[in-house]
């Protein structure tokens, strides 16, 4: 296991920066989430940890080392893709050794057994990879990851490909694994449960520029801009210009309180989730979401807010809160 240094690190392809000086400290043993959306550079920072992408200025660190100009198989990580990147003519068993081989471990089989058990794989050791669905061949490149026992682990939207439920199921493996291996590890994903549930801290770009870093709470409860409050939660958090002139006021759904208050609004849409429901309202000419449990209103209502999140109207910049609002 290692700890994880980005001193001023900037990626560009030619004249277009793609990673804007990143300074980061992963701790060892830390899971890191990293969030944003599609072209903020996500991908692109944990192809430059891996080493198939080379940093353009400043310095990576893995432990004490940096490994700027040290080539990808002597980083000591493992990375698991988005698309599996099995062998198709070879067994799990020998998908999950293969590296070992390469390198003449001499318990290739017991360490292949070992990683197999915890991810429900032994009895699927002696099949093709066509003969695995997709929530398996994903196990078999995890299994294939962690029988390396790297320094660190490489995850890219490794679940993006799965179902539902299997994405569940998975998730609840990779939170159980890190939990028993304690390695470090990088995740990226566009995925908000995935980042929420998993992350020891997480990490939002956007743009190639680092938001915000903190544990899931932490961006969630006390965001540092607008890109950040409106990223991190599902349903997003509600924007609302027309109530507080020069300032956008930012309010989570859960903080919206329907049947009382001074503001007016009127339910549009309602999704009906079974234990709670999902009530989008149009306040003046602004929509509003709401998420309530229990009965659900109709028509025209009256509101109030739990809690307000100010932003500087133009730049998008935390500002002082508000408790409550309840007046127009």
């Amino acid at each position: 296991m290692a700890t994880l240094s980005f001193r001023a690190v900037e990626k560009k392809y030619g004249a277009v920066a793609v990673l804007h000086r990143v300074d980061l400290e992963v701790a060892d043993g830390e899971f890191i989430v990293l969030v944003g959306p599609s072209g903020c550079g996500k991908s692109t920072l944990l192809r430059c940890i891996a080493g198939l992408e080379e940093v353009t200025s400043g310095e990576l660190h893995i432990g004490p080392r940096c490994v700027n100009t040290v080539a990808p198989r002597d980083r000591d990580v493992a990375m698991v893709f988005q698309s599996y990147a099995l062998y198709p003519h070879m067994t799990v068993r020998e998908n999950m050794g293969f590296a070992l081989r390469l390198r003449g471990d001499p318990d290739v089989d017991a360490r292949v057994s070992a990683a197999a058990g915890p991810l429900g794989l032994l009895p699927l050791l002696d099949r093709l990879p066509k003969e695995l669905s997709g929530g398996q061949r994903q196990r078999v490149a995890m299994g294939r990851a962690i029988v390396r026992r790297p320094q660190v682990f490489l995850f890219d939207e490794p679940l993006s490909n799965l179902d539902a439920s299997l994405r569940t199921s998975v998730r609840v493996e990779l939170k159980r694994q890190h939990q028993a291996l304690r390695t470090t590890t990088v995740y990226v994903t566009h995925d908000q449960t995935e980042a929420l549930t998993l992350a020891d801290r997480i990490v939002v770009l956007n743009h190639g520029v680092v938001q915000q870093v903190g544990t899931p709470d932490e961006l969630y409860s006390e965001p540092a801009n607008r890109f950040v409050a409106g990223f991190i939660g599902s349903p997003a958090m509600n924007f609302l210009n027309e109530l507080a002139p020069g300032v956008t006021l930012g309010v989570r759904p859960e903080a919206v309180v329907l049947g009382e208050g001074a503001i007016r609004g009127h339910v549009e849409v309602v999704e009906r989730l079974g234990f709670e429901s999902h009530v989008h309202l149009r306040v003046g000419n602004e929509a509003v979401v709401a998420r309530v449990e229990g009965a659900v209103p109709s028509g025209e209502v009256r509101l109030s807010f739990r809690r307000t999140y100010r932003f500087d109207a133009a730049g998008g910049a935390r500002l002082a809160d508000q408790e409550a609002l309840d007046t127009n």
